[in-house]
């Protein structure tokens, strides 16, 4: 019985360290670039019938205001892919545009509750696009920010949808293998956070509605 219960144990482990081949994240110092995409190893996406499923919180958003939300989401998804894509420049000119659509929400169209609920995530969104707006020559600082975007944006999505679904994605080697998550229109993963050194490392986690 032991020895059963320690196999099951080592199965869990090959597969939720997946996306790991001795390899590190580019912060510890590491020469990202001498490795190989083709020999690390990645997660596939799981079937997407047992992933979880949710729904924004608020069903009732003005559709102004639901408009100007998702378009702050849509160039987000713009910075993701760019960085996905290794391109530094598309992705500070994805957070230009985001800051822009953030200043352009008329907040009078919300609810008192759904305010609270955006102004709670409106000042870090601000900065966090800001730090990636400025820093085009930068890819390494604009990851680092858009780790925290990530988690902000995740929020204001759980709370107001996107006028799409989204699903969640996570890679466990990112941030020095503490693990990041982000947001993606597409089941399929494009890992931001290593671009083409390991890009579709990283599983589904939840789809949002």
């Amino acid at each position: 019985m032991k020895q059963l219960f320690f196999s099951f144990t080592i199965t869990l482990s090959i597969a939720f360290t997946a996306c790991t081949n001795s390899a590190n994240n580019e912060h510890e110092g590491h020469d990202m670039n001498s490795m190989k995409a083709d020999t690390v190893s990645h997660a596939a996406t799981s079937n997407l019938d047992d992933i979880k499923t949710v729904a924004a919180a608020f069903s009732n958003v003005d559709a102004k205001a639901a408009a100007s939300i998702k378009e702050i989401v849509d160039h987000y998804l713009l910075i993701k892919n760019a960085l996905a894509n290794d391109n530094a420049d598309e992705a500070a000119t994805g957070a230009k545009a985001m800051n822009n659509a953030i200043s352009h929400l008329d907040k009078s169209l919300l609810s008192a509750e759904q305010k609270t609920a955006y102004d709670a995530n409106e000042t870090e969104m601000k900065e966090h696009a800001e730090h990636i707006a400025k820093n085009g020559d930068n890819i390494k600082h604009q990851r680092f920010h858009f780790i925290q975007l990530s988690e902000v944006i995740y929020l204001l999505v759980k709370d107001f949808g996107a006028g799409r679904p989204l699903y969640h994605d996570h890679c466990p080697m990112a941030r020095d293998n503490q693990g990041a998550m982000w947001l993606s229109e597409t089941k399929e993963i494009s890992n931001p956070y290593f671009g083409a050194q390991m890009l579709n490392c990283g599983t589904v986690e939840e789809i949002i509605h």
